[in-house]
């Protein structure tokens, strides 16, 4: 297991919701928490993850993630056992509809 954490500044989308979950951890895919913070406008990021190496990657991942969404005082956890880009995006993305109650699931 490897755990990386990103930290993102300047954010100015604030979560209006209780804490939510999406995606199931044990269908080998992953599970995301999305919940509100006090963290003076930033967006912190933990990724807990079975595929070790892929540093980049996540980073990747979770900066187009911000540049998306642009949120602001949010802690997400994710907990990986090795989903694509392309699902890790989606279900990020859906974490944050599920919590923002945005009319369409706009960014």
């Amino acid at each position: 297991m490897e755990t990386l954490n990103y930290r993102f500044e300047g954010g100015r989308r604030l979560l209006t919701g209780m804490p939510q979950l999406v995606g199931v951890v044990g269908s080998g895919n992953l599970e995301i928490l999305i919940e509100p913070a006090h963290l003076k406008g930033a967006c912190e990021i933990e990724v807990r993850t079975a595929a070790v190496g892929f540093g980049a990657t996540w980073q990747a991942v979770m900066a187009d993630f911000h540049a998306r969404w642009s949120l602001a005082d949010a802690r997400v956890s994710v907990n990986d056992m090795g989903a694509t880009p392309a699902v890790v995006s989606l279900r990020l993305d859906q974490a944050v509809e599920s919590i923002a109650n945005l009319p369409g699931g706009a960014p």
